[in-house]
């Protein structure tokens, strides 16, 4: 097993931090660190894919005729890491990582030739359309109806949680097409437009006063049968292929390094404030064992690419980084709300172009909202009581 990156590697490294130095712009990295939603604010993220569209690094992982580097799993490890480092925003994965590698790999050509630069481009921006009330972790359970007539299919139901749906122009949706069977039978995948009359969206606000989830409606709303992903009823297949995608570990532990530099800033300038070091031995164990298991973290993910390398699949590790990296988000989200005290009490707006004045240091504005939306990493891209049984059977026999 060899953890070290090789000649190649290293200058591609070079290479990285050298766009990130030239294109990663201050008023980028602001933006992402001042939110505290789980989502960069729109016109961030997608002023930032634009410039890594251009750049011909924005899709590393899809086929290069439309867009991919052929990158190695190593490369693409570097480039996520050195993002991570530098403070890059979050790229908003709908359209990016869970609806565009669907379409390459299940979708048809003429999907594939219409949808495809529309997702590279931002001219589609995406939402999910799979929970509902009462099927969440059972998505199996779903109801929102689908009937075929013609060509196209009338939907009539509800989705729930449905992220950025307020601000998409597009949806992929779970609908159910036949009730006769089992639960995972008779479901069927489709996309269609948002800007329809049948189409309404109601908004959720989270803890932290964010507006990232949405209640959506559908009334007669309308999909047209060539905009199906799969056959008919044939769904479930089809979205457990995209979860996949959307259930990934994460860049290994880099961007948690990057939090903790972050703590390690904060609790410098709260020393330095009130001329008291003390502060500063209270929580340097703390801090110390997060970056502990966050560089432990990295090394793991090191090795799964060195297993990689040799053609081996990662297999239960996906789930094993997956809760990793998600607990350790939670863990350093509470250490850094505990550092701030009584400054983590008050509701501070963090929207982008909000002109509220920060209630302390600005450093602190978007701490508790933090906290309060990391909340949910541990649920969203399969929860990690799930990866935990996934491990147990796969690695204990359990």
């Amino acid at each position: 097993m060899n953890l070290n990156f090789s000649e190649e590697e290293i200058l591609f490294q070079n290479e990285v931090q050298a766009f990130l130095e030239k294109e990663l712009t201050e008023d980028i990295v602001s933006a992402a660190k001042s939110t505290s939603a789980v989502f960069t604010e729109k016109d961030i993220a997608m002023k930032w894919q634009s410039k890594l569209a251009k750049k011909g690094w924005l899709v590393p992982s899809w086929p290069e005729e439309y867009g991919g580097t052929n990158w190695t799993h190593t490369q693409k490890y570097i480039f996520s890491s050195e993002c991570a480092k530098a403070g890059a925003p979050n790229l908003i994965p709908m359209g990016l990582a869970m609806i565009g590698p669907l379409l390459l790999g299940k979708g048809t050509q003429e999907q594939k030739d219409y949808y495809i630069p529309r997702i590279v481009s931002g001219e589609d921006y995406w939402c999910q359309g799979y929970s509902e009330p009462g099927a969440g972790s059972d998505l199996a359970s779903l109801q929102c109806k689908a009937v075929r007539e013609g060509d196209k299919y009338i939907i009539n139901g509800t989705k729930i949680w449905t992220t950025h749906a307020h601000l998409a122009n597009k949806i992929f949706c779970l609908v159910r097409t036949d009730n006769s069977g089992k639960k995972q039978e008779g479901i069927t995948f489709l996309m269609l437009d948002m800007n329809q009359p049948g189409i309404k969206v109601e908004p959720i606000l989270t803890m932290a006063q964010d507006h990232d989830f949405n209640q959506v409606v559908f009334t007669d709303a309308v999909a047209y049968v060539k905009d199906r992903i799969g056959k008919e009823n044939e769904g479930w297949s089809v979205a457990k292929y995209l979860l996949e995608f959307e259930r990934s570990g994460g860049v290994g532990g880099s961007k948690s390094l990057s939090d903790i530099q972050f703590i390690k800033k904060l609790m410098n300038k709260i020393s330095a404030t009130h001329n008291d070091t003390s502060f500063i031995d209270v929580y340097s164990t703390k801090v110390t064992e997060l970056e502990i298991k966050a560089q432990s973290i990295q090394y793991t993910a090191l090795r799964i690419l060195s297993s990689l390398k040799g053609g081996d699949s990662p297999g239960p590790e996906s789930s094993m980084m997956k809760t990793l990296v998600t607990d350790l988000e939670q863990e350093i989200s509470e250490v850094t709300l505990e550092i701030i005290g009584y400054y983590g009490i008050p509701f501070q707006d963090t929207s982008l172009g909000s002109n509220e004045p920060a209630i302390g240091d600005e450093f602190f504005r978007s701490i508790a909202g933090k906290y309060q939306n990391l909340r949910a990493t541990t649920i969203y891209g399969g929860s990690n009581e799930i990866q935990r049984n996934i491990m147990a059977k796969a690695v204990l026999g359990l």
